[in-house]
Order: structure tokens, then C-alpha cells, then sequence
């Protein structure tokens, strides 16, 4: 740009230099390290590169190693413990016998003496032999007069037979106390002792069949 276009007034800093003035004089001189150690670290660089990619060539010629067995033995020292025995199953304990049903206890049998308290002595009281071992009629009148009876008497059975096959108590209505008494004291049980509505010739009549046994 020619001084005839320059827009601006000249300063100080248009005006030349004189010949021979110094020119960079604000900047320090550089010293000889600091010109030396790029060129240093360029070539350690270059040296460590060099040697990493002949390390790498090497390993990748080299074989690897099988890799070692795991050993099953237990260390040194250490025993194997034996494995634990195993328990024997439980044994079912055998149910609980059950206990038998309770028997049903038969009524105790009233006493002769309690019997004879609530029999009718003077009652008419017939032993009539019917089949029966002879004499076996008086042996049952004698027992029952010395138990208390006033009113006895002993016969052969009428002509028939009675029809029974054991000796046998009948009595009239309103006389089962006396039939009772009358049949302990011969020893006769009491299930063959029974009521005759149609009995005649006595209150109580004694059918013997077989030989009697009389209380002591």
C-alpha cells in the first residue's frame, strides 16, 4: 500500500530503524539442553517400541504349557473321614393291645337267710318224686323242714309224669318268694323255677327228677 492511501498519520512506529540497531533483542538465548533433549526422548521412545514388538514375536512362538491335573488326593496330613453310617429306619412301635370289653356283672344271688326272710314258712309245699332216685322225695321234705318249713309233705307224682327232664320248682301267683326260697334249699337253680297259674294240691310243688342237693 503506497503512503498515498494510508489512511492513517504517521507515528513513531513508521519510522525506520536506524543502521546497525540490534533486532530481537526481548528474546533469551537458548542454552544447549534445551536444543538436545527432543532429539533424546524421540529415541527412547523409538528404542521401547522397538523392543516390545520383538518381545511380542517372541511369545507368540513360544508353546503354552498343558495345564496341570487337579489332584484328588486330600493334602498331606489330612484323613478322609469315613462317611457317616446311616441310621437304621425307625421301627413302628406295635399298636396298643386293646383292652377286652368289660363283662357285664350278673346280679349277686340273695343269701338263703335273706331268701327264707321273704318266704312264707307255713306254705303248703308238695316233693313229688318223678323219676327220681328212691326216697329222694323225703330226703328233700327233711332238708326243708329244718330250714323253718311247717307245711311239707312227700309223694310219688301222679300217674303221666310231669314232662320234665331236670328237677323243676312250680309255684302259684303271689308265691315266687316262697318258690325261691323253697328251690336255694334244695339246690336247685334258679332258672328252672317258674309259675303254674293252673297248679293244684299246693302253693309250691317240687318235681324231682334227679338226686337234690340240700344246703348243709
Amino acid at each position: 500500500m503506497t503512503k498515498s492511501r494510508y489512511p492513517y498519520a504517521p507515528d513513531e512506529f513508521d519510522a525506520p530503524a536506524p543502521q546497525g540497531a540490534p533486532v530481537g533483542v526481548h528474546r533469551t538465548p537458548r542454552s544447549g539442553w534445551s536444543k538436545t533433549w527432543p532429539f533424546l526422548l524421540v529415541a527412547v521412545v523409538f528404542a521401547g517400541l522397538a523392543y516390545g514388538g520383538v518381545a511380542l514375536l517372541s511369545d507368540n512362538g513360544a508353546t503354552d504349557d498343558p495345564p496341570q491335573a487337579q489332584s484328588t488326593e486330600p493334602p498331606a496330613g489330612e484323613a478322609e473321614e469315613p462317611p457317616a453310617a446311616e441310621e437304621p429306619p425307625a421301627t413302628e412301635e406295635p399298636p396298643a393291645a386293646e383292652e377286652p370289653p368289660a363283662t357285664e356283672e350278673t346280679p349277686e344271688t340273695p343269701d338263703l337267710a335273706t331268701l327264707m326272710a321273704a318266704a312264707d314258712p307255713s306254705a303248703f309245699v308238695r316233693v313229688l318224686n318223678d323219676g327220681g332216685p328212691e326216697g329222694e322225695s323225703r330226703v328233700g321234705k327233711d332238708a326243708l323242714v329244718a330250714q323253718g318249713f311247717t307245711n311239707v309233705e312227700f309223694a310219688p307224682y301222679p300217674d303221666g309224669g310231669s314232662g320234665q327232664e331236670a328237677n323243676t320248682v312250680w309255684y302259684v301267683p303271689n308265691r315266687s318268694d316262697t318258690a325261691a326260697a323253697v328251690a336255694a334249699t334244695l339246690g336247685i337253680p334258679a332258672e328252672n323255677v317258674r309259675e303254674e297259674p293252673s297248679l293244684r294240691g299246693g302253693d309250691v310243688v317240687v318235681v324231682v327228677k334227679s338226686e337234690l342237693a340240700p344246703v348243709g
